[in-house]
Formats: structure tokens, C-alpha cells, sequence
């Protein structure tokens, strides 16, 4: 069960495992672009050419979709960037439902952790593979591993690693659901104080302000980069513009003074 393009290697690595995929639930068909064509999901091109069972349902609680998974008589149902699921969906198969979450859990539990980690100015991250339950990103633990952040790393750079990297470890957890060699470990059970949330990105979200320092705009504009992306509004001739900024570097040696840019035509704005 997955969407966004993260999802796609996690597909791939497990169709091209020992293990079976039997069926593909992902997003329903939206309209885009100018000519407001149908668009499919990442994840829905990818089972195509793999010529997989899709399943697309606009309600993951209706009878239809209920009677198709279980139709698929699936041991273990695996999620990767997809919806909050159902309790009737999530309890279903016999081996549980295992999610592949972007974070070191229980850290960063929520839509954006990639993006937040960087934003926060974390020197590190990582991804988890858990038992889905009730709450979102709450359920025990299966396995964890770290990766560093670089201190210009962007979010893009760091999605294409955890995309790949996440991918081979989720076919090792399936691997040890399989064998039975996996332990749980519940996220109540790790200390961990201020918890840090991942937050949905808005529009707000995204707007730099020149008054934070410049550690913290740095790592808003590589948090964000290259999507949504970082904005500011730029005055020139008397004309304001949104300007994106997907890239930043700290530097003490610019002749400029406080919240001025130097443009790369050489003009000054305030």
C-alpha cells in the first residue's frame, strides 16, 4: 500500500524478492495539468509494468474494498507512504501490517519527518519498520537503522537515500516476520523526552523569515528543497515577487549588511 514515488523501490524490492506480492492498493486516479488529463500515482505506473493486481478504492472502509483484500488471502500487508488506515483493514492479515516510516521512531511521527529532520537541523535520521496499531506511527517497533545528515544535505538528497536504503531494509524485516525472528519492541518502552513532530507542510511553513538566524534559514531552505521550497517576497522596480530559494550556504565573508541578498545579476535587494 503506497503512493509517492518513495514508495515505488520498496515495491520493486519486494517484487523482486522471494516473497509474493499478490495485490497493490494505492491512490485513485486524479486530474492534472492544464488539460486536466488523468494522472496515475507513482506507485500505480510502476505495478503496471510489473502487471500487478491494483487496487484503487475511494473509501479504504467500504464493502467492496473490504471483500477484495480479503479475497487476496495476503499473510502480511506492508505500507509505505500511504493513508491512515482502518482497524478492519490494518487487522486483517494473519502476520499484521507493517509500516516503513521515514524517522527514528518515536521521533517525528507524522506526514513530513524527511523534511522536519532537516529543518530541525538534525545531524542524524534514520527509518523504522513497525506493527501499524490505532494511533499513527505509535505501533511496536520491528527494526530501526541510522543514516548521517549532512550539513548541506537537502530533503531531496536525503528521500533518495531512505527511499533506497529503506527499501532493502524493509524486505529484511519481511524476511524475519517470515522466519520468525523478529522482536518487538514498544515505542513507550525508548526514552524519549520532547518528542519531535512531522508535521504537514503548509504554505506558511515555507515563507522564510529574515529574522531567524542564519542556521535556522539554511536548514528551512534545504529542509524544503526541492519541493515545496522555501519562499521569501522580493521587491524590484517597485513590483513584488514570490521568489523560490533552493539552495543556500553559510558564509562570513559577504559584504552585505543584515537581511539584504545579493542577487546573481548583481543587484541588491531589500
Amino acid at each position: 500500500m503506497g503512493t509517492p514515488e518513495f514508495a515505488v523501490e520498496s515495491l520493486k524490492q519486494i517484487h523482486e524478492s522471494h516473497h509474493q506480492v499478490v495485490g497493490v492498493v494505492t491512490a485513485t486516479d486524479k486530474p492534472a495539468g492544464r488539460g486536466q488529463k488523468l494522472s496515475f500515482s507513482a506507485v500505480k505506473n510502476f505495478a503496471l509494468e510489473l502487471n500487478l493486481n491494483i487496487l484503487q478504492p475511494e473509501s479504504l472502509k467500504s464493502q467492496d474494498f473490504i471483500d477484495q483484500l480479503k479475497a487476496l488471502d495476503a499473510d502480511l500487508f506492508v505500507v509505505v507512504a500511504f493513508r491512515m488506515l482502518p482497524e478492519m483493514v490494518w487487522k486483517m492479515p494473519s502476520k499484521g501490517t507493517v509500516n516503513l516510516h521515514a524517522s527514528l521512531l518515536p521521533h517525528y511521527r507524522g506526514a513530513a519527518p524527511i523534511n522536519w529532520a532537516i529543518i530541525n537541523g538534525e545531524k542524524e535520521t534514520g527509518a523504522t519498520t513497525f506493527f501499524i496499531e490505532e494511533q499513527i506511527d505509535t505501533g511496536n517497533i520491528i527494526d530501526q537503522f541510522k543514516v548521517t545528515i549532512s550539513d548541506n544535505m537537502n530533503a531531496g538528497e536525503l528521500h533518495d537515500i531512505l527511499m533506497i536504503k529503506g527499501a532493502k531494509f524493509l524486505v529484511n524485516t519481511l524476511d524475519k516476520i517470515e522466519k520468525g525472528t523478529f522482536e518487538e519492541k514498544p515505542q513507550n518502552a525508548i526514552q524519549s523526552e520532547n518528542l519531535k513532530k512531522a508535521f504537514k507542510i503548509f504554505k506558511e511553513t515555507c515563507e522564510i523569515n529574515w529574522n531567524e538566524d542564519a542556521e535556522k534559514i539554511h536548514n528551512l531552505i534545504r529542509g524544503l528543497s526541492p519541493y515545496p521550497a522555501a519562499f521569501t517576497n522580493l521587491l524590484l522596480n517597485d513590483k513584488e515577487f514570490i521568489t523560490k530559494i533552493y539552495q543556500s550556504e553559510i558564509c562570513n565573508d559577504i559584504d552585505l549588511n543584515p537581511k539584504e541578498i545579493q542577487t546573481d545579476f548583481k543587484t541588491t535587494l531589500e
